[in-house]
This record gives structure tokens, C-alpha cells and sequence, in this order.
């Protein structure tokens, strides 16, 4: 069984929500996975995750994400609507069209009817191994927790994460010039950096799924609107991705104006780490964390957190 250890920030709650999809990753990936946060140097925090293999699971799930197929899932009966464009930003007339996302048909669906930007997908790898994504698409009584919106699919957003954007072929050009990066292009970049330090490999974003605290921004924090000037945030495309797979069978709880989510300190299963998230007690120590939610136009975001003093 192999353990591999990298940094966390517990007051930015995307980088605890995709420890999570870590967690869940390794464990469709490698098989018999656990995790947990090591805060006995507070200047030092670290997830920590082992899993069944000789391989580090942190670079065995960046490697599946580099090289993973996005599918979108709808449920019987859906039908397509005429695509008007899969790009929502101001700068869609230069970036490339996006590559055409299979749809697939399935009777297991959470909601009764698919939304067109809001399908749930799925990651697939070359080996039959997948995972799903749609916690933003969720019909349970479970909060969805969806903070993206606009004219945004979660196909593209995940695109976007994993493959960057480009713009359009120039004259004698196969490939566009790189606008953003996603996982694929950090690892071809420094894939060593990229393993030790997943959450923290910055790169300019674009859109995202909203979870990294790092990028989100409201006009008046930021003190003229990024968005109307056409740049871009420093942000981790894996923290986004990841922070949504983390969501796929987990909540924070939500109270009123404040959300709440817990990190855990001894080793889970996702089984027990899905609550520990949530904050709730699974026989190991939780620190318990809290944060608004903030307003970007027609998106929410996710802010740092603070930590809440333990009943």
C-alpha cells in the first residue's frame, strides 16, 4: 500500500473539497483508499492518502485526469436542442470551438428532466474506468450546491479544466495558441511540481466551476470587474475539478447565510469521510470551518473560511 502526502489550505474550501475527490479517486482507481489531514504543524498542513498499489495515488489520479474523455449524461427521453455555441465569455469569437462531448442515454438519472448546461458527465479512461460528476444536477432532497451559472456547460467547464482553451488556427497552425491551461498542460509543464503540490500550481482561469477561493471575486473586492477587462485569475484547474468529483456524494451544510464544512484527522474511507466533510462526528478528530457564499454577476462563489470554535 502506497502513502503520499501534499499541502493544504483548510480556510479555502475548494482545496478540502477536492482532498475529498482525491480520496474518491484513488479509490475507484487503486481500490481500499483513506485519507486525512495532518494539522500538527499549522504552518504545514497536509492531506495525507494511501491506497492499494506501489503507486503514488496522487499522481495515479492526476494521470487518469490528463487522459480522462468527458461524456454527458441525460436521462431517457432528452433530447438535443440546436447548439448556439458551447463559449459564454466575451472572448468566444477567439477561442476554438469546443471538442463535441458524446451524450449518453441512461435510465439512472438524479433529476426527472436534464437541463441542457447542467448534464451530469462522466470521466472515462482508456482502461473502462469511470467516475461520474453532477452534484450541481442533484434531484434529492440533498442541496445541490450549484454555483456556476450563465451560459456555461459543466461539459465545457470540465473541458476547460482538463485541456485549457485555445484560440482559433491561425494561417499553417493545427492548433490554436494556448489561452488557458488545464491539468493536461500543467503536467506536460512540470508533472513532478504537479504531483507534490497539486493544489497549489497556479494558472490563469477563465471560467470554472467556482470553488477555488483564490480566483473567485466580487467588483467590489476586487475594485473593477476582471471580467469586463478580459483578465484572468490566478486559480488550480485541479482543485476545480476535483472539488466537484468531492461533491459528487458530499455535502457542506448550509445554515442560514453561512456554510459550513468539517476536515478530518484520522484515516477515512469516503464512506466516513463524505460526513466528516458535512462536519459531522465519525470517531476521529474535526475541525469545522465556515464561509459565505458571494455573488459574481449571475454565479455564486466560494470565499476563504474561518474557523469555528469546537462545541
Amino acid at each position: 500500500m502506497a502513502e503520499a502526502t501534499i499541502p493544504v489550505n483548510l480556510l479555502n474550501p475548494g482545496q478540502v473539497f477536492a482532498c475529498l475527490g482525491f480520496l474518491e479517486a484513488a479509490d475507484v482507481l487503486l481500490g481500499d483508499a483513506e485519507g486525512k489531514f495532518d494539522w500538527a504543524d499549522e504552518t504545514n498542513v497536509r492531506f495525507l492518502l494511501h491506497a492499494l498499489g506501489a503507486e503514488n495515488p496522487f499522481q495515479v489520479v492526476l494521470g487518469f485526469l490528463k487522459e480522462a474523455k468527458i461524456r454527458r449524461c441525460a436521462p431517457t427521453g432528452y433530447r438535443e436542442k440546436p447548439s448556439k455555441g458551447n463559449h459564454s465569455t466575451k472572448e468566444a469569437d477567439e477561442e476554438d470551438k469546443a471538442e463535441p462531448f458524446e451524450l449518453v442515454i441512461t435510465e439512472c438519472f438524479p433529476k426527472r428532466h436534464g437541463e441542457p448546461m447542467a448534464l451530469p458527465i462522466r470521466l472515462e479512461s482508456d482502461a473502462n474506468l469511470s467516475m461520474s460528476i453532477g452534484h450541481w444536477a442533484d434531484g434529492s432532497s440533498r442541496k445541490d450546491f450549484k454555483l456556476y451559472a450563465g451560459n456555461r456547460s459543466a461539459a465545457k467547464i470540465a473541458w476547460d479544466m482538463l485541456r485549457g482553451t485555445r484560440k482559433k488556427p491561425g494561417k499553417k497552425q493545427k492548433v490554436g495558441d494556448l489561452i488557458t491551461k488545464g491539468v493536461a498542460d500543467l503536467w506536460e509543464q512540470a508533472a513532478g511540481d504537479l504531483v507534490a503540490n497539486p493544489l497549489n500550481v497556479l494558472t490563469p482561469l477563465g471560467g470554472t466551476f467556482n470553488f477555488d477561493a483564490r480566483k473567485n471575486w466580487t467588483t467590489i473586492d476586487a475594485g473593477y470587474s476582471p471580467d469586463k477587462q478580459k483578465h484572468k485569475l490566478g486559480a488550480s484547474p485541479v482543485v476545480e475539478i476535483l472539488a466537484a468529483l468531492g461533491l459528487e456524494h458530499a455535502r457542506p451544510r448550509v445554515d442560514g447565510h453561512l456554510t459550513r464544512y468539517g476536515a478530518w484527522g484520522g484515516f477515512l474511507p469516503p464512506i466516513l469521510a463524505r460526513p466528516a466533510l458535512a462536519g459531522s462526528e465519525v470517531g476521529v478528530p474535526v475541525r469545522r470551518f465556515s464561509f459565505t457564499l458571494g455573488k459574481s454577476g449571475e454565479n455564486r462563489i466560494a470565499t476563504f473560511a474561518q474557523e469555528e470554535e469546537n462545541l
